[in-house]
């Protein structure tokens, strides 16, 4: 369990970001205790160009609306200002000697944790930080022996950010799968269409 300074990182490029994230986000701050979740916004990576994804500030601005008037959420772009190519282990080290009375954790995606050992510094990422898992459909999570890795029984969401842009481009009416003022919002911009 958590204890009630910790604070979970969400990281994710939120292209857009929809219920899915925002349930999975909401049950762990209300069923395991975290202080809050912060939604790490990351840029676009430089080797995997991609004409689907808005701009950094375009996402960033679709959390904030998201989350808006909800104290345990915040959304953050620390990483748009660290230097490309970013890792983990980079913000992670940033966040934690920026605010050194926080206590960071960090929160995967089930699929994320099979190729977690290929992450740059994985092994530091384990010593200095808990490393929460929630489980995705149709991933199967292994347990680990590591001590700060934790597999949490959250629910979980079959929809993901391509079926959102997919749906928009055909024109289906989607709106309960987004905040009302998010969905509205890509609709005004023509995002997707």
């Amino acid at each position: 369990m958590p204890n009630k300074n910790e604070i979970l990182l969400f990281f994710g490029s939120f292209n857009p970001i929809h219920n899915g994230h925002l349930a999975i986000a909401n049950y762990l701050t209300e069923f395991y205790d975290f202080k809050e979740l912060w939604f790490v916004v990351t840029p676009q990576n430089p080797v995997k160009k991609s004409n689907t994804l808005l701009n950094d500030r375009d996402r960033q601005y679709l959390v904030q609306m998201a989350i808006d008037g909800y104290p345990k959420f915040k959304v953050s772009d620390i990483e748009f200002y660290l230097p490309k190519p970013n890792y983990t282990i980079n913000t992670l080290t940033y966040l934690s000697e920026k605010y050194p009375k926080n206590k960071f954790s960090l929160l995967i995606g089930g699929d994320n944790l099979e190729s977690f050992h290929k992450w740059k510094n994985y092994r530091k990422i384990l010593e200095n930080y808990k490393l929460y898992v929630y489980k995705r459909p149709g991933c199967e999570v292994q347990e680990f022996e590591e001590a700060n890795i934790t597999i949490l029984d959250a629910p979980q969401m079959e929809i993901s950010s391509s079926f959102i842009r997919e749906a928009i481009k055909e024109e289906k009416d989607i709106r309960f799968f987004l905040p009302e003022k998010v969905y509205q919002y890509i609709l005004e911009m023509g995002w997707w269409r």
